[in-house]
């Protein structure tokens, strides 16, 4: 296995105030989709090559638990950490955990 997968990762991630997914999710009280939330750790893994190689061009979500809301104009942080059967992550907030879950390769 290549060393690099072993390595935990972190990348921040900044979230435009303007970005529209926010857009009617949900009026007057602006969150994050999750789904928008998961394509933001697809794309921090994709910009890695060992680790898109990890977990394939379609991966499975192996599991995922959002924690807390994300609102506009927030910095996430996105760690990613290989595990024996998947590439294990959790985003942050400042101290505040708002997602984590798995990605692995789809058999």
């Amino acid at each position: 296995m290549n060393a690099e997968l072993l390595a935990p990762v972190e990348t921040e991630q900044p979230i435009a105030a303007d970005l529209p997914a926010f857009d009617g999710h949900f009026p007057g009280a602006p969150v994050l989709p999750g789904a928008v939330l998961v394509a933001l750790v697809l794309r921090a893994i994709g910009q890695r090559a060992a680790w898109a190689q990890r977990i394939g061009s379609a991966p499975t979500l192996r599991q995922v638990k959002f924690l807390a809301a994300v609102g506009p104009g927030q910095t996430l942080q996105i760690r990613l950490e290989d595990t024996a059967a998947s590439v294990a992550f959790s985003v942050r907030c400042g101290t505040t955990t708002v997602a984590r879950g798995a990605l692995a390769k789809a058999k």
